[in-house]
């Protein structure tokens, strides 16, 4: 039996702290592509196709909410799982990435289990 194809996720932060813990909790379990913002992010999403996308919201260049704007406007990213992982915690601004279609909002500092655990979720 074949193994089944491990599920590509691109995580996009400004923070290299933050890139390098993320990479070595999902790469255990994922093919995992990092960019430190959201023009690069996006440039490798329309250079590869990723099964998740996981980006912070305030970087330099193009934040979060602009990428996931742009994503959501392209025929390929338009029911892609798109995950916030942000220290941005009111209610407004979880509303406006609701609204540009973010599929979840995990909060800063997390837990990287729960993180796993909620990527399995959106992946199936």
């Amino acid at each position: 039996m074949l193994p089944t194809k491990m599920k590509k996720i691109l995580y996009v932060d400004d923070a290299h702290s933050l890139r390098q813990l993320v990479e070595m909790v999902l790469s255990k379990h994922y093919l995992i592509s990092v960019a430190e913002n959201g023009a690069l992010g996006f440039e490798s999403a329309m250079k590869d196709n990723f099964d998740l996308v996981i980006s912070d919201i305030n970087m330099p260049v193009m934040t979060g909410l602009e990428l996931l704007q742009k994503l959501r406007a392209t025929e390929v990213y338009k029911f892609t799982p798109i995950l916030m992982l942000t220290t941005e915690a009111s209610q407004e601004m979880k509303d406006k990435g609701k609204s540009l279609g973010a599929t979840g909002w995990i909060i800063k500092p997390f837990d990287p289990e729960k993180l796993l655990k909620v990527i399995e979720r959106v992946l199936g």
